[in-house]
């Protein structure tokens, strides 16, 4: 699920080393022996990658060779290159040839990652500073969505064909999927492109209004209509008319929609004549127009018009090998208008809650989350910390902060039961956990919690020390499934010690499912 980074070098050592070291860092790695190995790899257009580590000193094709190559086919991969000697003329070289940035072996984990985060961040900023550019003047193409998946690729697909004519098309799909971004892109890939690209939302159009705003009016034609009104259709002329949530426009406008597709004229209100337009039609809907045609909500006649040509749009959760694209996208860009400049991207962890969430509001809830994460963050990158809504919806992980740490309040589980909750002391690390069971049946193991635990007993006063270390230790061994080994270590006591505490606690070691040590 997370990007894939090509390793290219031809010692096998430092390719083992490097592969292990991005792997760390929560990218996929895939490694090339040599400089025309990863041009195959890079030119075969089964594999995308989002960035190249390569070494400049190889035997069949070096990097600068590599380098070459990529600029002559005008393949935009960020590149790091790498090489045991570094002098100013190879760094100056590495440069120009287009690489973006330049270590030399052998390089720290710490440097090569801080790298990585940033090379990947400027790609994603320019790649959305280009993709909002091209929509604002109507050429955005199917190339500039962020999306790696199947289901996403047949509906690239079907846009490609349907941009060549001037076929009507419905798109349709949950709210939040994007079918105004495909619209966009059906009308840059067609001739239309760089023409109007006009949105309606028919939806948010008063009843008595929608028919002035769409096929627009003549002065005088009714009351407080004192200037003439050019309408969607008409300011459409030439290319294309987006009607968003069309199942949403009144009968009465549906029969004069269906004469401007049919006729490709419109009748504005109180003219004498109809008018010519020329547009490209594209509807979207987020409900089933076919039922609506069946109960009488939406004309049968009408329906058939804008089903032309159907394209359904998967919800995020369909597809959610598109999750790491859209997340870097959206972290680059917020973290450049909020001016978060040592915000590169986001942790591992956090990249994985995203891609387990089901995201009911689609795209646009992964967008808003991550805007409102971006303003929360004050690190590096983003962590569980940031997304404590989405965590809780999700099996296996919980919040790890505390009202107020967050802006968000705590789960009704969290909430203490001592009315001097309002004065307890935030201990981020420590949880207490219910007691083990003496019994030597197996026990249902609630899952680990993250947050905060009181260090004022039920009687309102502070908790004795024993008392606290005895709550570590068992949330530890909850925490750990009853790894004793790997509760030892993180603990930072020896097993032998862990043992000795146990017994003190009247802690019974046979119920802490002892296995996998």
């Amino acid at each position: 699920m997370n990007e894939r980074i090509l390793i290219v070098d031809d010692d096998p050592i430092q390719r083992r080393l490097l592969e292990e070291a991005v792997r760390r860092f929560g990218y996929q790695p895939v490694t090339a022996e040599g400089g025309e190995e990863a041009l195959k790899r890079l030119q075969g257009g089964t594999e995308e990658f989002a960035l190249m580590v390569l070494d400049l000193v190889m035997p069949d094709l070096d990097g600068m060779g590599v380098l070459g190559r990529l600029k002559d086919k005008g393949v935009n991969l960020p590149v790091i290159v790498q090489t045991a000697h570094g002098g100013i003329d190879t760094v100056v070289s590495a440069m120009r040839a287009g690489a973006f940035d330049f270590v030399v072996k052998p390089v720290s984990p710490e440097r090569l990652q801080v790298s990585i985060a940033n090379a990947l961040k400027v790609n994603a900023l320019e790649g959305e500073v280009a993709r909002l550019t091209r929509r604002a003047t109507g050429t955005l193409t199917f190339r500039d969505l962020a999306t790696r998946s199947p289901a996403m690729a047949r509906v690239i697909g079907l846009g490609e064909r349907a941009a060549k004519s001037n076929i009507p098309i419905l798109i349709e799909g949950e709210s939040g999927v994007g079918k105004e971004v495909i619209a966009r892109a059906i009308q840059g890939s067609s001739e239309r492109r760089a023409k109007p690209f006009v949105t309606v939302n028919c939806g948010a159009i008063p009843d008595n209004l929608v028919e002035s705003i769409l096929f627009g009016h003549e002065k005088g034609a009714f009351t407080g209509a004192t200037e003439k009104h050019i309408g969607k259709f008409q300011e459409a002329h030439g290319g294309t008319l987006f009607l968003d949530e069309v199942g949403e426009l009144p009968l009465d406008v549906q029969v004069k929609l269906l004469r401007a597709i049919q006729e490709g004229e419109i009748d504005p209100i109180g003219a004498r004549r109809p008018v010519r337009v020329d547009f490209r039609l594209i509807s979207a809907t987020n409900k089933s127009l076919l039922e609506a045609a069946k109960t009488g909500r939406f004309r049968e006649d009408l329906y058939y018009r804008l089903n032309v040509f159907p394209i359904w749009v998967p919800p995020l959760r369909e597809r959610r090998e598109d999750i790491p694209e859209l997340v870097r996208h959206f972290v680059a860009r917020f973290a450049a208008e909020e001016g978060k400049r040592k915000l590169v991207g986001v942790s591992a962890e956090a990249m994985q809650l995203l891609a387990s969430y089901d995201w009911p509001g689609n795209i646009r809830q992964l967008e808003n989350a991550l805007f409102r994460a971006v303003v929360l963050c004050d690190g590096s990158e983003l962590t569980l910390e940031e997304f404590p809504q989405i965590a809780a919806q999700v099996d296996g992980y919980a919040p790890r902060a505390f009202a107020g740490s967050r802006g968000f309040a705590p789960t009704p589980a969290a909430e203490p039961a001592s009315p001097l909750a309002a004065s307890e002391v935030i201990a981020e690390s420590l949880v207490i956990a219910p007691p083990l069971a003496a019994s030597s049946e197996p026990q249902p193991r609630p899952a680990s919690a993250y947050g905060a635990s009181s260090m004022i007993g039920a009687d309102g006063e502070v908790r004795t020390l024993a008392e606290v270390e005895e709550a570590m230790v068992r949330f530890a061994i909850d925490h750990y499934q009853g790894r004793m080994s790997e509760v030892a270590r993180r603990l930072g006591i020896g097993r032998s010690t862990l043992y000795r505490k146990l017994k003190e606690f009247g802690i019974d070691d046979t119920s802490a499912t002892l296995a996998a040590e």
